[in-house]
């Protein structure tokens, strides 16, 4: 567990509520993009993201199948094509990372690709020949940002990262989680080692990182990605059948996915949100969430009473 004071973790848990009150300074997301698109910067840096990025949990996860490989072809063409950067994927994928790999020669402009994988094994040593593997299937000659996937050996893993990076093989390091059960670790690792961004899940029905981990994030100047944006599609099976509430039009909302994206990247401590999707027309959708309006702090409270309420 943390070492932090009563008086300490009392002050990040009332920070984690300035978001919806308007209170909690970051970086602004801005349309500075040639194309409008909303960004944000990586803390302590000039270098901005674009708002959503893509995951590639299971939908990358095709195998050999020609055909599907094809289809994430095209999903991950429209993603670029519509102004998208990050690209998230782990060993832990299976096949997602060589599928990736396999879209990124056949698309003709990657130029926008910021790569983010993991390493992910329990033996610091297997640590720089994972990586080596990711690259080769990836394509690419360094990535942008590796992280700790989901803490496994993080002391060990995070002492290769480092290196790595001082030695310009990498860009960024962070760590990840995707279980709320281990955000008291998340927090002690934000809190005592180096980083440069944090994963974890967020969502307008999971707001457990408001308390400790967004707040945390913003005081330690770390980029935040945040993982299952729709739990795992139970969120859009939620709201599938619902109306849009009428005044979604005031932050330009068209469709569910892009009401729930807006929710999670207004707040000013995340960088980029990654959902994943198997289909061009549902990418199109997420990517609309790069545009247009974001809610306000009175408005992201009105956007989670709506949906509590269906």
């Amino acid at each position: 567990m943390s070492s932090f004071s009563l008086s300490r973790r009392t002050l990040l848990a009332g920070l984690g509520g300035l978001a919806l009150s308007g209170g909690l300074a970051s970086s602004p997301a801005r349309a500075d993009a040639p194309d409008g698109l909303l960004t944000r910067a990586i803390p302590g840096t000039e270098e901005r993201l674009p708002l959503i990025g893509m995951g590639s949990w299971i939908t990358f996860n095709v195998g050999n199948d020609e055909a599907l490989r094809r289809q994430r072809t095209e999903v991950l063409r429209a993603f670029f094509e519509l102004g998208g950067g990050v690209v998230d994927s782990s060993p832990m994928y299976s096949s997602s990372p060589k599928v990736i790999g396999y879209a990124l020669q056949r698309i003709e402009d990657s130029s926008r690709l910021f790569a983010a994988t993991k390493v992910w094994t329990p033996l610091q040593a297997m640590g720089e020949e994972q990586m080596a593997e990711s690259r080769e299937n990836w394509g690419v000659e360094r990535f942008d940002l590796m992280q700790v996937h989901n803490l496994l050996n993080w002391e060990g893993h995070l002492e290769t990262l480092r290196a790595e990076k001082d030695a310009g093989r990498l860009r960024y390091i962070g760590i990840t989680t995707s279980h709320g059960r281990r955000h008291a670790e998340m927090e002690e690792v934000m809190t005592g080692q180096p980083l440069d961004f944090a994963q974890f899940t967020y969502n307008i029905l999971d707001r457990e990182a408001e308390a400790r981990l967004l707040p945390l994030a913003a005081e330690k100047g770390l980029g935040v990605i945040v993982n299952r944006p729709f739990q795992r599609k139970e969120l859009i099976r939620k709201v599938q059948d619902k109306p849009l509430p009428e005044w979604a039009g005031e932050i330009d909302c068209a469709n569910w996915p892009q009401f729930l994206l807006k929710f999670i990247v207004s707040h000013p401590a995340v960088t980029c949100a990654i959902p994943a999707t198997t289909r061009v027309d549902h990418m199109v959708e997420n990517m609309g969430a790069m545009t247009g309006r974001l809610p306000d702090a009175e408005l992201r409270r009105r956007m989670i009473r709506y949906v509590e309420e269906l």
